[in-house]
């Protein structure tokens, strides 16, 4: 079992940019697709997120971040939870006894739900089952049993995978990833909301016909409506708001004009890294699709599990995150008086990450994706204060060093990316009241999901298997 933990550790310890080419070769070859392809395809995987991940941590993160920092000064934010990032929340989550099974217990379940047609989704994006992680180990800690904890990752992933089923066909539709569900702790977290205030916007006169269509802005504003314009319009305001100072207008103005093209850079570049994600996996998404038409004619079709970040290169979600991540600042301001108490600084960025299965939700209406983004960024804040006292316990249990972050050793500490994710929170709500009243809800509730799913799968590949009948 030691060398066992040894070697997941090692896995996860190469990084995302590392390991999914490996995995990504592996299932290539696995369904068929010649070791050659499969290892271009993964490389090109690995090339796609290093790229992402250069463009977000230094683009959005260094130039967006000071900005926050400086309008929080400037406007006396008086807010004592400091919001540290996911960084350290995958930290926290991986450092604890959960963390250091979630891997090879996270596989097991998704191999168990494959074979039992309760998912079409294989998770390879193994790195992230730190959320899954994330949500056990506070229930362990909140409930004083570890076998609770574990409980509550499992059934935390089962919930996952099926929300990833449920929005594939829109993901494939309005992202263009065929073959490809979004199976993230987090993000998936966020579809259920989506879908609830979509549907309720259908049913309010007007309102259900306004569409704020960004293609259609580029095609009536030209260069005007191009993201790049977007992204750096939304820059300069953002960097006049922080920056500019009468005593100080030249260097104000440097400032300014560096966040606006920075911002606008962010959305250019990160769909051209999302574009060579999806050039690495299109080669594997068809060797999967052939390899389940021989083998596996009772599944109905079967998705490639992948990180929510191969989505965020959508320019519907880019332009909503942009103009949602100053209003994250003034709606922590505004729910000061319900609660909440989290300053957002280390996670501003995970605003796209929120919002990437927003997009295909609502049909790429910008309109409503505003609304459905400030819905869940509200709640999310509130979420996240009444996580933090939890999180900070999690926090120290795993050694985590709080005043590296925070300043101080007795800050409290939350984040928005996993501690405002409303999945989690309904799973530590109900076990701070009692640990089985925990598990018996959320178990039942992932029970019948996976048995409403299970039906679908199998009425779904009867209709698969009919229309290649009729076709033949």
């Amino acid at each position: 079992m030691e060398a066992l933990l040894g070697i997941f550790t090692f896995i996860q310890g190469l990084g995302v940019s590392v390991m999914m080419p490996i995995i990504i070769t592996i299932i290539g070859v696995c369904l068929g697709g010649g070791f050659s392809k499969s290892l271009k395809a993964g490389l090109m995987v690995g090339v796609g997120f290093i790229g992402l991940t250069l463009v977000i941590n230094n683009l959005l993160g260094v130039n967006l971040a000071p900005a926050v920092e400086t309008m929080v000064e400037r406007f006396g934010l008086s807010l004592s939870i400091i919001d540290v990032g996911w960084p350290a929340s995958a930290a926290i989550a991986m450092g604890s006894t959960i963390g250091s099974l979630i891997i090879p217990l996270g596989l097991l379940v998704n191999v168990i739900m494959l074979l039992t047609n309760t998912t079409q989704t294989v998770d390879v994006d193994i790195w992230n089952y730190w959320h899954f992680a994330f949500t056990g180990s506070i229930v362990a800690i909140i409930t004083d049993n570890l076998a609770f904890g574990f409980a509550a990752a499992v059934i935390n992933m089962v919930i996952v995978l099926i929300l990833g089923d449920i929005t594939a066909p829109q993901v494939e539709k309005s992202l263009g990833m065929p073959g490809v569900s979004l199976p993230h702790g987090f993000t998936a977290a966020f579809a259920p909301i989506a879908m609830a205030v979509n549907a309720l916007i259908d049913r309010i006169p007007g309102v259900r016909d306004i569409n704020l269509d960004v293609e259609a802005m580029q095609r009536k504003f030209g260069v005007f409506g191009e993201p790049l314009f977007v992204g750096t319009v939304i820059g300069i305001v953002i960097g006049a708001v922080a920056y500019f100072d009468p005593a100080d207008v030249a260097g104000s103005i440097t400032k300014i004009l560096v966040l606006g093209i920075s911002l606008g850079a962010v959305l250019v570049l990160i769909p051209r890294m999302a574009s060579l994600l999806m050039e690495g996996l299109l080669p594997i998404s068809d060797a999967a699709s052939e390899f389940i038409q021989k083998r596996l004619k009772n599944r109905g079709r079967i998705y490639i599990g992948l990180d929510s970040a191969v989505g965020v290169g959508n320019p519907v979600t880019l332009s909503m995150a942009l103009i949602l991540i100053p209003v994250m600042l003034l709606l922590a301001v505004v729910l000061q008086p319900l609660g909440n108490q989290v300053i957002p600084f280390g996670d501003l960025a995970t605003a796209t990450y929120m919002l990437v299965l927003v997009t295909p939700i609502v049909g790429q209406n910008g309109f409503r994706g505003l609304i459905v983004g400030v819905v869940v960024l509200a709640i999310g804040l509130l979420i996240s204060t009444y996580m933090a006292p939890f999180q900070t316990t999690a926090a120290l249990q795993s050694g985590f060093d709080i005043a590296k972050y925070a300043g101080t050793a007795s800050a409290q500490i939350s984040s928005l990316c996993d501690g405002a994710n409303p999945l989690t929170f309904i799973f530590v709500f109900l076990g701070d009241m009692n640990g089985w009243l925990c598990l018996g809800v959320t178990g039942v509730g992932a029970a019948a999901l996976a048995l409403w799913n299970r039906s679908r799968i199998l009425k779904e590949a009867r209709e698969l298997h009919d229309e290649m009948h009729e076709a033949a």
